[in-house]
């Protein structure tokens, strides 16, 4: 009893104080507009109409099916926090769309949240400020929302909602609070980082960034192609590894899709590439299916992954989809553009170090082959403000 009242006198400390104390405080409740029902959207526009600025997050179901699909909203909008439950009947969110076109959002991590967006509706955003990016581009070693939240504001946030069900309905008291919290504070934060990036002349860097993010939302997510079949350490294989990987590969898809599921609940790419090198090493069916058992839970699938690993072995690998040319950029490096490349990795390290930010957000190893291939499209590899600093170093 008294380690509690203790506890809960040192939280009542002004913040400093418990920041240096190293006092965690649990992040108070937020009040939250819970929207699920017909025509409930109603304050929520109209405080979407008052604005110019909106913070934004979402909440998915891609850990449990196979299909992603868009679950929750969460909103703050001048000063109210709504949650709103795109998945109950009569919600209306294509409301949402055309207003939050308009406005500035401040987000965190967004590049999921943008491509899901852009998949499901279409939504590219107008502006961003993304305070996972500002952190990045301040140093910052740890960059997730409840990391920022503790080291500058003594938040403690439960991280039970990153794995839950956003699809089970109905949604959870606890997991509404985790959804409102994860906007409660990201306007504090984002006027914390904003104040850091001006005094060190960042904010050229962030907004440039931003809309490469948005940018790259409006792809959305990758549709499915051919040779996605083609993981880990295929490219070493010739003969029946690939038959039987194209098998499985597919076989576990069919397997995912039918169980609703996502395919890493079926089983991993390593399994299925221990499958493969297996009959690359000219293992018969038994073997290869000894090579890594699925599991007790999966026994009910042995069958049809049985069927899948013989036809497999029955292919001629002359009839598998062909692998398209490789591409220019990723072709291998002549000895004097690999000089190059690691002159160029030196200037970029040194200039990292000097500003104190991961080296990868100034150049990654793709964008230096790239510009060791052709320096003279460095402008079209990275953003200006990269290039600056590389031509420069």
């Amino acid at each position: 009893m008294g380690c509690a009242h203790d506890l809960m006198k040192l939280q009542f400390l002004p913040l400093p104080v418990r920041r240096l104390l190293g006092v965690k405080v649990p992040s108070p409740k937020p009040a939250y507009h819970f929207l699920d029902q017909p025509g409930s959207l109603g304050p929520l526009l109209a405080a979407l109409d008052r604005v110019d600025e909106v913070t934004l997050d979402t909440e998915a179901d891609n850990m449990y099916h196979y299909k992603m699909r868009l679950c929750l909203l969460q909103f703050l909008v001048d000063g109210e926090i709504f949650l709103v439950d795109v998945m109950a009947p009569g919600i209306e969110a294509k409301q949402i769309w055309p207003r939050l076109a308009k406005k500035h959002l401040v987000m965190h991590g967004s590049d999921f949240d943008l491509r899901l967006l852009f998949a499901e509706c279409g939504f590219r955003a107008k502006s961003l400020f993304d305070t996972m990016l500002a952190a990045q581009l301040l140093g910052r070693q740890r960059v997730g929302l409840a990391s920022l939240l503790e080291e500058h504001f003594g938040v403690a946030l439960d991280k039970e909602g990153q794995k839950a069900n956003w699809s089970k309905r109905p949604i959870s008291p606890k997991l509404r609070d985790y959804a409102a919290r994860d906007v409660a504070h990201l306007p504090d934060l984002r006027n914390l980082l904003l104040r850091e990036l001006a005094k060190r002349d960042r904010l050229e860097w962030l907004d440039q960034q931003c809309q490469r993010q948005i940018e790259a939302g409006a792809e959305g997510f990758a549709p499915p192609d051919e040779n996605d079949w083609r993981i880990g350490k295929s490219e070493r294989m010739r003969g029946k590894g690939l038959t039987v990987l194209h098998a499985v590969w597919h076989w576990r898809e069919k397997t995912a899709q039918r169980l609703d599921v996502p395919p890493f609940k079926v089983c991993s790419n390593e399994v299925l590439v221990r499958y493969a090198q297996a009959a690359e090493d000219g293992c018969d069916e038994r073997a290869i299916l000894d090579a890594h058992h699925l599991g007790r839970r999966h026994d009910r699938l042995i069958a049809s992954l049985a069927s899948a690993v013989r036809a497999g072995l029955e292919r001629d690998p002359q009839t598998l989809p062909r692998r398209r040319g490789r591409d220019p950029n990723h072709l291998p490096l002549t000895p004097e553009e690999i000089a190059l490349q690691d002159q160029l990795k030196a200037g970029r390290d040194r200039i990292a170090a000097k500003l104190a930010i991961e080296p990868t957000l100034i150049a990654n190893r793709s964008q230096l082959a790239q510009i060791a291939r052709a320096p003279d499209k460095i402008a079209k590899v990275l953003l200006p403000w990269q290039t600056e600093l590389m031509t420069n170093a």
